[in-house]
């Protein structure tokens, strides 16, 4: 599975065709499942570019998706940037009155459990964030809930080339008493190195202008869609050796 990442917490300034509204959201879905991407994950963004749950722009935003790419699993996220604090998350989860097919809970955040339960009392699955770096892992294999959850995102936060390959290989090995699925990917520097060993090793993995900006030979890629042409490109050699 290649799911696709199509804004993340960046701002606007970051990227000249990151995708903010529910139309450009739409229209960036839309061609990065033409590109072939088989899962989204995105960010519910306000006019001014800053990651929001509000009901409303929760609706809007899938609304535009769903019509855009009506046969592809959409998924949001509830990262504590979103609101001040897991209650008021929460409280906005349970407000919602458009469900997304999935939604990512970061592990290693105060309330995660309570996020996590609130979102599969309405019936939304849960992608586990699990962060390298963090004891995330520890308080996941340790949860009632782990094996409740959709899938873990084990996230390299090691942005290095070099580095992030090794760091991806030590979560994964801490991951191994995991039941669920498990998609891996990294960041900056770090996003090509760890989608290849995804690839190779058969993971789940994702891409998209929330983990890097750069094709694989350093230019700015002009969106998500671009990305995604790249990244199966790149795995088809891998998958045959």
């Amino acid at each position: 599975m290649l799911q696709a990442c199509l804004n993340g917490s960046r701002s606007p300034r970051e990227h000249h065709h990151l995708p903010v509204r529910p139309e450009e959201l739409a229209k960036a879905a839309a061609d990065s499942t033409a590109a072939g991407a088989t899962d989204l994950h995105l960010h519910p963004k306000a006019p001014d570019g800053t990651d929001s749950l509000d009901p409303h722009l929760v609706a809007a935003t899938l609304r535009a998706v769903r019509a855009a790419a009506p046969t592809t699993p959409v998924g949001i996220t509830t990262n504590a940037w979103t609101a001040p604090d897991a209650r008021t998350r929460t409280t906005a989860i349970r407000a919602w009155t458009v469900l997304p097919d999935h939604a990512t809970v970061t592990w290693h955040q105060p309330g995660a459990e309570d996020i996590t339960r609130a979102l599969l009392d309405r019936g939304i699955a849960v992608e586990a964030v699990l962060h390298s770096g963090t004891d995330a892992d520890e308080q996941f294999l340790r949860s009632p809930l782990r094996h409740h959850v959709l899938r873990v995102h084990a996230r390299v936060t090691d942005r290095t080339a070099r580095g992030a390959p090794r760091t991806a290989e030590a979560l994964l090995e801490r991951l191994r008493p995991a039941t669920v699925p498990v998609l891996l990917h990294g960041q900056a520097a770090g996003a090509w190195p760890v989608f290849d060993l995804a690839t190779r090793r058969g993971l789940d993995t994702r891409i998209g202008l929330e983990d890097t900006l750069q094709l694989p030979d350093g230019q700015i890629a002009a969106d998500t869609a671009e990305l995604v042409t790249a990244a199966l490109n790149r795995a088809r050699p891998q998958q045959h050796t």
